[in-house]
């Protein structure tokens, strides 16, 4: 279920490369900082909170009438409008203000939306929350919970169940799924403890990026991969709805726990209407529905960056992919050759039938 793969590649690649280019531009810092740690020259961090600070200029403070709401680039977004509603329409409730949902089509495009003020609250994936947080001045305030606690999830790695694979060594050699470059579960987490588990990434086997943790799972299912890397609660929703039968997945190893999806504001709304939008979270009461469909999570807790990402940003320290704009740049474009790729070849294979019919 990953959201808009709509969009044209031709219109993809001018989008890239407008990314890109803005990414370049000189931007102005705040006349004084005496503290920005990792975020970019846009932001500041006085307080040490490795989170950007709420502008000091009144001018730079924001208090739209439309909220612009969006949840993580991860499977289809007329599901997740669908589930989101009743949190959209209890936050328009809260707020007084019209809330509209924005289908993301990539990690890069929450966090090219929120750097230029078109989002005000997003749902980043896990592994892109420090490009969230460095580089689009995103604030992450709740997180989903049950009565255990904040929810989470584990890097799974999953084979046919009637595959001859047993641990992770075996899979030397052999087709391994990745998601893509930014992913915490689909790609750095593996890049972190597969090897200590024998099977080394780039070494024991080339990672075939699938485009998103549903196709994952999908492709072991139809074997087109011998195993992948996903996120186990991304999994279970799958495998719930039917799509791939648990009977036909076999689990051979499991991470620890990682925390799952956060919601983000902009550091810049003015700081009224931000301490609302988190109390508004946190009264939030889950309708049945819509707990289901996020794997029971009844709640949201208050979180911070920088005490509840700490393993998070440990992951990316030690893949050498930092939350930083030159790491952001590299997998950016690392998204959007995979996705060139994997199009053209969705093309040549389209185009094939009327080859052969032709005289």
């Amino acid at each position: 279920m990953i959201p808009m793969r709509h969009l044209t590649l031709r219109l993809k690649t001018v989008i890239a490369a407008a990314s890109l280019a803005m990414w370049s531009l000189p931007v102005l810092a705040q006349d004084t900082c005496a503290n920005r740690g990792q975020l970019d020259t846009l932001y500041c961090d006085e307080d040490n909170d490795l989170v950007a600070d709420t502008p000091k200029d009144p001018a730079k403070l924001k208090d739209p009438s439309t909220l612009i709401f969006a949840y993580s680039a991860v499977e289809a977004p007329q599901v997740y409008q669908k589930a989101f509603q009743p949190l959209m329409d209890a936050l328009a409730q809260c707020t007084n203000k019209k809330v509209v949902y924005f289908p993301a089509s990539s990690p890069t495009a929450l966090i090219e939306a929120m750097r230029s003020g078109r989002l005000h609250i997003a749902d980043f994936g896990t592994g892109s929350v420090g490009f969230g947080v460095n580089l689009a001045g995103a604030v992450p305030i709740v997180a989903f919970a049950d009565a255990n606690g904040i929810a989470g999830y584990k890097l799974a790695a999953i084979v046919r169940a009637d595959s001859p694979f047993q641990k992770l060594a075996d899979l030397k050699g052999k087709r391994v799924a990745h998601t893509s470059p930014s992913s915490n579960s689909g790609n750095l987490a593996p890049r972190v403890f597969f090897p200590e588990n024998g099977l080394v990434p780039d070494t024991d086997y080339k990672p075939l990026m699938s485009g998103g943790h549903d196709k994952s799972v999908l492709g072991v299912g139809r074997g087109d991969y011998d195993m992948a890397a996903v996120a186990s609660d991304v999994m279970d929703r799958i495998l719930d709805r039917g799509d791939v039968k648990r009977s036909d997945i076999r689990i051979i190893y499991e991470s620890k726990v990682f925390p799952t999806s956060q919601f983000s504001r902009s550091h810049d709304l003015k700081p009224e209407l931000a301490a609302t939008i988190q109390k508004c979270f946190l009264d939030f009461k889950f309708p049945p529905e819509m707990s289901a469909q996020l794997n029971k999570s009844d709640r949201f807790v208050p979180i911070t960056y920088k005490e509840t990402w700490a393993p998070i940003r440990e992951i990316a320290e030690k893949t050498g992919t930092p939350y930083n704009k030159a790491g952001y740049e590299a997998q950016a474009k690392r998204e959007a050759e995979a996705l060139a790729k994997k199009e053209a070849g969705a093309k040549k294979a389209a185009e094939q039938p009327a080859e052969k019919k032709a005289p």
